[in-house]
């Protein structure tokens, strides 16, 4: 089949050497601070986190987004080019990609995405982008003239798809890492002509691919496209992007907690008082972890809380006032809390889940903060059903795990 204007197709994918991906692999470069990644690539010099946070190779002081940051990761990624630890495939493929994380496991198809597709959003998003990180990823891609981290899609399920891949699963592997924290990422490539056309048509059948992670990256790639499209020698490449799609049924979403510095001037016994308006409030002898939605754990004066939305105050019909983040923010955080902007408001702050329960406990007891709530996770048809309406999710509404890493494969812009 031709791949010109499709959803997805391969691509020649630059990877480390086998012996070299356990040193090369790294985890996103947004999952960690300056300060973190500097500590995890001391004494390792081919760590990938060497590319995606240079900073860590330039004096504390020099500010994060200034020019020499973009080209010392220029810098750095050439010369693994240049000494043979990235080596690039000579035709196009896709890969596999598995991880494992204790008893989860989910494969995907590691494939150069369509901007085209996600101009037009076929390829759907929930999540509004800040410009600023917008420009770090531009200026990012530019500088390596190469897409070094993945976006995370996701796709309905498709029966072929996942058996094809478990397919390929059962040869030899390219890539095999298992990281600090304990999860493995193997790689796969798939260069069976017969195989990159059924899985190319088996997606190119499909009405749309949703964005779980990698807004900021996929809106940086259309810009680049964008900006190259009118030169005279721009390359094709530019037109898609880096992604790894997994089928929504194995896609693992986390809890994404809040916590609230203050209670807005409320003694804790007004503010338990008020929250009972729209909550039934049950005190409980340990942590709440919401086995449900309208369900939600609240931790308040060194004691757990499970609350309970009143019948009649789920909204019925709005895919995005459904999701207990909405319902908190709808129901706790603007009218009792005075929180009405998440994304600036300094008085609140996000928890992943796997950070755990006792982090909320943590961030309380310390008087840090004065309450904190645990949420029931936001679900994948939650997800697709805002992204299908066109609408966007509250801040911080997902937290997958697990993540994938970054070096195991960039796309090239020719």
């Amino acid at each position: 089949m031709s791949f010109d204007h499709c959803l997805i197709r391969p691509f020649a994918g630059l990877r480390p050497r086998r012996q070299d991906a356990a040193a090369v692999a790294a985890p996103p470069y947004d999952v960690l601070s300056s300060e973190e990644a500097r500590e995890a690539a001391s004494g390792k010099p081919l760590s990938f986190l060497h590319v995606s946070k240079a900073e860590i190779d330039l004096p504390p002081e020099v500010d994060h987004f200034a020019p020499e940051v973009y080209a010392k990761s220029a810098e750095n990624f050439q010369r693994m080019i240049d000494d043979g630890v990235l080596c690039r495939d000579e035709r196009a493929c896709y890969y596999a990609y598995r991880l494992v994380m204790g008893d989860h496991v989910q494969v995907g198809l590691v494939a150069a995405a369509s901007i085209a597709a996600y101009d037009s959003n076929r390829i759907r998003k929930h999540e509004f982008t800040r410009p600023d990180k917008e420009d770090d990823r531009v200026r990012q891609i530019e500088a390596l003239n190469a897409q070094t981290g993945p976006v995370l899609l996701v796709n309905a399920h498709n029966e072929t798809v996942d058996r094809l891949l478990s397919q390929v699963t059962e040869g030899e592997a390219v890539a095999d890492v298992t990281g600090d924290n304990g999860i493995r990422h193997t790689l796969w490539m798939i260069d069976d002509g017969e195989t990159i056309a059924h899985l190319g048509a088996l997606f190119e059948a499909m009405p749309a691919l949703y964005i779980a992670d990698g807004h900021h990256r996929s809106a940086a790639a259309s810009r680049v496209a964008a900006a190259r499209r009118d030169k005279a020698d721009a390359a094709d490449s530019a037109e898609y992007f880096l992604a790894v799609i997994f089928p929504a049924s194995q896609m693992r979403i986390m809890d994404y907690n809040r916590v609230a510095r203050d209670l807005n001037g409320l003694s804790e016994e007004a503010f338990l008082a008020a929250v009972a308006q729209r909550y039934r409030v049950m005190p409980s002898d340990s942590p709440v972890k919401p086995e449900r939605s309208g369900v939600c754990g609240m931790y308040l004066g060194r004691r757990w809380y499970r609350l309970e939305l009143l019948p009649g105050l789920l909204p019925s019909s709005d895919p995005v006032r459904r999701v207990d983040v909405s319902v908190l923010a709808e129901q706790i955080l603007a009218p009792l809390l005075g929180i009405t902007d998440l994304r600036r408001d300094t008085r609140i702050d996000f928890v992943g889940g796997m950070r755990g329960l006792g982090e909320l406990e943590r961030r309380v007891d310390s008087g840090e903060m004065a309450v904190a709530f645990a949420l029931y996770p936001t679900q994948m048809a939650d997800l697709m059903a805002v992204a299908d309406a066109g609408e966007v999710m509250p801040p911080k509404s997902t937290w997958f795990e697990p993540k994938l890493a970054d070096g195991l494969v960039s796309h090239v812009l020719d």
